[in-house]
């Protein structure tokens, strides 16, 4: 049986994400932040013969976040993207979106994939002399975050000065840097963190201090500060390449993401 979740059903919805608390990042952290019924919001529990929630779909806005660790209701919850005339992008574990994908009805554009992985452990981290360098941003650091982005060629984010001062203040999002001369030349970040697990985001250096090791002791403090919080760490990456530095600090593999646009419009 499938309907929509209310607080009610916090309990229940919480023990079955929390399990898996960086596969999860994105639902636990809009309900923590939105709760059960938003106009933007929705969520609809799949539960078993017995009663027991096996599965949940998310909506946040136009996207559908389908989850089950198990078994579930997949042409049901299929049919709920299927009835929403402004569904947008489906995305989730392919573990899970590929069960759900061949019963919607929906025309289906794109899907893009990036590898997914997690941390739950410091132990592969290394902490030395430099990384007493690195210092966590406050508000009135945020314009110098924003201009270290605009100066790292290849780097994409349309994070604005406004967009990083409110989601520090909510708490979803956290900074680390090292400077030289007063200029930020060095960060890593957080982003959608919640009670359980952070998203590693924008780790980068600036074009006039690579090879140096800045980046990776941003990112060595970031992570030492949130595993210490009893949070799990996750983040995407799209090749091997990149795959294998983060592994080397103690990332592991969960599987692919995957994120598939519906109707005319792409991912």
């Amino acid at each position: 049986m499938i309907r929509q979740l209310t607080i009610q059903d916090n309990e229940a919805c919480m023990n079955l994400l929390k399990k898996q608390p960086a596969e999860n990042l994105f639902i636990i952290g809009d309900i923590e932040a939105y709760g059960y019924k938003q106009d933007f919001q929705m969520l609809w529990g799949d539960f078993g013969e017995q009663g027991e929630l096996r599965g949940v779909l998310l909506k946040y806005q136009g996207n559908y976040i389908p989850y089950a660790p198990g078994a579930f209701d997949a042409q049901g919850l299929a049919l709920i993207i299927s009835q929403d005339p402004n569904a947008a992008i489906i995305s989730g574990l392919e573990s899970v979106t590929a069960k759900v994908l061949p019963y919607v009805m929906t025309p289906l554009g794109k899907t893009r994939s990036l590898y997914y992985a997690k941390c739950n452990t410091a132990e592969k981290i290394e902490y030395d002399e430099r990384t007493n360098l690195v210092k966590r941003a406050s508000i009135h650091d945020v314009e110098k975050i924003i201009d270290l982005y605009k100066g790292v060629e290849e780097f994409s984010s349309t994070e604005t000065v406004e967009d990083k001062k409110r989601n520090m203040e909510k708490g979803v999002s956290r900074t680390y840097f090292i400077e030289e001369d007063g200029d930020m030349i060095s960060a890593a970040s957080t982003a959608a963190e919640n009670s359980f697990a952070a998203m590693i985001v924008g780790v980068c250096t600036h074009n006039d201090h690579r090879r140096k090791g800045f980046a990776s002791q941003c990112m060595s403090k970031l992570c030492l500060d949130v595993l210490r919080e009893g949070k799990s760490l996750c983040l995407f990456y799209d090749n091997p390449a990149a795959g294998r530095i983060y592994k080397r600090i103690g990332f592991e593999d969960i599987e692919k993401w995957t994120m598939t646009s519906c109707l005319s419009k792409e991912v």
